[in-house]
Order: C-alpha cells, then structure tokens, then sequence
C-alpha cells in the first residue's frame, strides 16, 4: 500500500524541520500522530433509537470506516436516559486513513466553515492532544445535502506523542492545519 501524502511529506520534511525547531536530539522525540477519534453524539436516540442510524451512515461516509455505536453508562431520569441505550457513535483511525482524514480535514474542511478564522490555540489538553468540535456534518465533501435527516455536530481528538503544549503546536502548524494567531478573539 503507497504512502499517504502527508505521511510521505511529515517522513521526508516535517520531521527533520521539527527535529531542527524543537532542539531534539533523537529522531523517536518527534511528534508524531498516533489517532484521530471522531465522536458523534445523538441525544435524540433516546426518543427516537432510529436516529443512531443516520450518525453512523455520517461517520462512515466521511471516514471511511465503520464506527462503534457507544451506550450510556448508566441512568440519568432527568434525560430519560437508561444504562446501555444506544447515545452516540465514534471511529478510531490509526494509520494511513488517520493521514487522509487529517489531510482532509486541514485542506478541505476546515476552510469550509463559515466565517473561519482559524483553529484555537487553547485546545489542547497540556499533553500534546488537541480537540475540535465541528457544529454541522455539512463541512464535509461526502456528506449530501439532500440525504441528510438532521444537522449533527462532531468532535475530534487528535492525539499526538508531543509531550507538551508548545511541541504539539509546533507539530500541528507544520502539518498545517491553521491556527489562530496569538492574541485573535474567537
């Protein structure tokens, strides 16, 4: 199976750059990606449990993959809600479809957002992982609009072997994916 393009181009350019910007001494310190989870919620599957279909169909067009449908842990009266219904579903992408969403997502989607200004350099968890949250499926080129029963947002967890804050935005730059500028307002 052939290289991803920008695995190729992380192999070949971004990680010795990195390497050169960060001061690092062994090449193994580079940040790398190691997944991306992409997670949709459905909070009307406890009304209606046929919804959860319509965000699998979602998450498998535009990843690719099949995704998990995730069940509540436990009961909460207030929402209706009972321990094992169906409230979600998410996908773990390792590897090279990790690379194509993540080149997808960085070239294709994000610029499609209405009013983007750039991603949010407070995102990230401290340890190098960084979470976005995209309010319509709509961004995405697989998804027709025609076909869709209801608007859902996502969130996605890009999770890197940076060890800190500052590398990880090192690494996410240089992968390009477009952050806001240090003292922007959202």
């Amino acid at each position: 199976m052939s290289m991803n393009r920008l695995h190729e181009r992380y192999e070949k350019t971004i990680a010795p750059a990195l390497r050169k910007r960060l001061n690092l001494r062994n090449r193994l310190e580079v940040p790398r990606l190691v997944k991306i989870v992409v997670n949709m919620g459905v909070g009307e599957a406890v009304a209606n449990p046929k919804a959860i279909d319509g965000a699998v169909s979602d998450l498998l067009a535009i990843t690719g993959q099949k995704p998990v449908v995730t069940r509540a842990g436990k009961s909460v009266a207030t929402y209706k809600l009972r321990a094992g219904m169906q409230i979600g579903a998410k996908v773990t992408l390792r590897g090279e479809r990790m690379y194509a969403f993540f080149d997808k997502l960085v070239n294709i989607v994000l610029p499609r957002i209405r009013d983007f200004r750039g991603m949010s350099r407070s995102s990230l968890d401290g340890r190098g992982n960084y979470a976005l949250g995209l309010r319509e499926q709509l961004v995405f080129p697989e998804i027709n609009y025609d076909k869709i029963d209801m608007v859902r947002g996502m969130d996605i967890v890009i999770v890197t072997t940076a060890r800190n804050d500052e590398h990880a935005l090192a690494f996410l730059s240089e992968m390009g994916m477009p952050l806001r500028k240090e003292g922007a307002a959202a």
